[in-house]
């Protein structure tokens, strides 16, 4: 369902970071996503992907997606909101590492379902 009547939770940058890291966003995921830096491991990448999962940010996911697997358009739905993301484990995917994976649980509403996402993504 994508109800035009709601709106994508501001991007303010000098609130808590939804990726949960701790820092504030301005600090965090926003230079990210602004492509001021690149995610400097596999995990800050999927924390930046989850981030831009609560703004509505699609250019970013497009952006971030691996090329064999992204599609050509991605349509979010404001309706359903991000509340929670949980880094369970990761394999390399560290700074010097040219690749890695990360286990991740998210947490969502979606009208008045709360689904988990549970996965272990690659970069």
């Amino acid at each position: 369902m994508n109800d035009s009547s709601i709106a994508w939770p501001p991007a303010d940058a000098s609130v808590r970071c939804p990726c949960l890291s701790g820092e504030i966003y301005g600090a965090c995921c926003a230079p990210i996503h602004l492509g001021q830096v690149l995610a400097p491991t596999a995990e800050r990448l999927m924390r930046s992907r989850y981030t831009a999962f609560v703004f509505g940010n699609a250019a970013y996911l497009l952006d971030s997606w691996h090329p064999s697997t992204r599609p050509s358009t991605l349509e979010l739905d404001p309706g359903q909101r991000w509340f929670g993301l949980q880094i369970i484990g990761t394999d390399g995917g560290r700074m010097l590492d040219t690749s890695g994976t990360v286990e991740f649980s998210a947490r969502r509403r979606q009208s008045i379902r709360f689904p988990v996402w549970l996965q272990r993504s690659a970069p």
